[in-house]
């Protein structure tokens, strides 16, 4: 698999950048397509979503250069090279939360609204996953242990991708497309329970840090390319935690969240 999409000889662009930038692109408009729908204030998240995308990428390279130390001590001009690969997508959401946190209470918003620019921020997370996960498909990374053609074929996986997956003649499974296909099944549930009239500010947050973390959980333990702590996944710790956050946020935005469906405060 060419990981070079354009080669002009002074300048090359990866297929791993381009896939992250259409994440960003099309994640921004299906949350700026919720807002509208809504009836929130657009102008405020425009402003606020260039902070979220920077710090964002920003938290997803440092979490990922963190748990590889080593080798970006050794190699200090690869720390940048984000084209190679290396985004931890945990990384992302931490600090892309924590952004719209701090964003909002530096313009006075109160809890209910904060909490909403989180759940609305979702459905542009996950496009944004689902459409990413293509970066490491060209790069050939993220996938998971040794498998057979037989096997995916059995489960009718395309000729491209077991082709792409075929790395020095050994044939692995697509954890990628796996984790970006259970994606899209969280993405449209979401999308159909978001007009749901009981439905509360906080609940759409929940879900998705309750859903992702499953689907990584059990991605993670096909992957062999895992960012370790001592003998552990860090990815299956933080996916623990993460449920634990988002089933807790789920009971306190059933007994106290506002209507998510109503006008923004």
């Amino acid at each position: 698999m060419n990981k070079i999409a354009i080669d002009l000889g002074f300048v090359q662009i990866y297929w791993y950048s381009i896939t992250m930038l259409l994440g960003v692109i099309f994640g921004s408009l299906l949350t700026y397509t919720e807002l509208k729908r809504l009836k929130m204030n657009t102008d405020y998240f425009l402003n606020m979503i260039f902070y979220v995308i920077i710090f964002g990428f920003l938290g997803a390279r440092i979490y990922y250069v963190l748990f590889n130390l080593d080798y970006y001590l050794s190699n200090p001009t690869e720390i940048i090279a984000i084209w190679h690969g290396g985004l931890a997508i945990h990384g992302a959401i931490i600090a892309g939360a924590l952004t719209i946190i701090f964003y909002s209470l530096k313009h006075k918003k109160n809890k209910q609204e904060i909490v909403k620019y989180l759940d609305v921020s979702v459905f542009g997370i996950l496009l944004g996953q689902i459409i990413g996960r293509w970066g490491n498909f060209f790069n050939g990374e993220a996938h998971g242990g040794i498998t057979t053609r037989a096997f995916l074929e059995s489960i009718h996986i395309p000729n491209f991708i077991i082709e792409g997956m075929t790395i020095n003649g050994i044939i692995y499974h697509p954890t990628f497309l796996y984790e970006s296909l259970l994606n899209l099944i969280g993405l449209i549930i979401l999308l159909i329970i978001r007009k749901v009239k009981k439905l509360k500010i906080g609940m759409i947050t929940s879900i998705y840090l309750m859903w992702y973390s499953i689907v990584r959980f059990f991605i993670e333990s096909m992957r062999t390319d895992s960012l370790m702590l001592a003998d552990f996944k860090m990815a299956q710790i933080i996916s623990i935690i993460l449920f634990i956050v988002g089933l807790i946020g789920f009971i306190i935005s059933f007994k106290f969240g506002n209507n998510y469906n109503g006008k923004e405060s």
